[in-house]
Order: structure tokens, then C-alpha cells, then sequence
């Protein structure tokens, strides 16, 4: 079979890929008057004003830093931790509009002075 195909065993190649995180903000976006669906999907608590909610969504490496920013984004804001993973550094917070607002600017703000990690923009729907 080696010689049907042209090469010998030796001659091939292994390309080996890695994920190597760098320090930043991937994603920072506001989900404004989310249907309830959607919080029911999610697993957040479905009792809050939809007319008046907002879902918060933000992705960090290294993931570890998850951690110390849903810690920022309760300190600023009256935001309520609707999800925090550790090991892909998925952060979801649910508040008032300008609650969840303050709170992700205060992320981002933390991140890119304190940690110096590069930041995005805050996106909104």
C-alpha cells in the first residue's frame, strides 16, 4: 500500500494545532429586552421584568480571569450572576439595561487598565 500511494511512512507529516490564550476580552455584548425564552434556554432565573432586563454575555482568556471579573461586575452594578465557567471563560449577567451596561464597562475598563489585557468593543441587540 506504501508504494501506491508515492511515499514511504517516513516521509509524512504531523501538524500538531494548540489554542494558545492570549490576555483578552473576546466578547462583551448586551442582549436588551431578551425574549423570555431565552432566559429559560439559558437557565436564569425567569422571575425578573423582561420589559426592563438585560442579559450581559462575556468571553475572556485566560478562562481563570471569568473569576475575578464577575467579581467587577457585581461590585459595580445591582447585576445578578446568571453563569460563570471557569474553563471557557463564559460570563453571563442579568440586570436592568444600565445595570448590565455599567457593569460590562466596568469589565472592560478593569481588564484593559488593571490587567492590561486587550479589550473588544461592547456590542448590542
Amino acid at each position: 500500500m506504501k508504494e501506491r500511494l508515492g511515499f514511504e511512512a517516513e516521509d509524512r507529516q504531523r501538524i500538531i494545532q494548540e489554542y494558545v490564550p492570549g490576555c483578552q476580552i473576546t466578547l462583551a455584548h448586551i442582549i436588551a429586552s431578551p425574549d423570555p425564552i431565552l432566559y429559560e434556554k439559558l437557565g436564569l432565573d425567569p422571575r425578573l421584568d423582561y420589559e426592563r432586563a438585560a442579559i450581559g454575555v462575556t468571553t475572556v482568556t485566560p478562562s481563570e480571569t471569568a473569576i475575578i471579573l464577575a467579581d467587577v461586575a457585581i461590585k459595580a452594578s445591582g447585576i445578578t450572576l446568571g453563569f460563570l465557567d471557569r474553563f471557557s471563560g463564559a460570563l453571563i449577567i442579568t440586570g436592568t439595561v444600565s445595570e448590565v451596561e455599567e457593569a460590562t464597562s466596568a469589565i472592560l475598563r478593569y481588564s484593559k487598565e488593571a490587567l492590561g489585557y486587550t479589550v473588544c468593543e461592547i456590542t448590542k441587540t
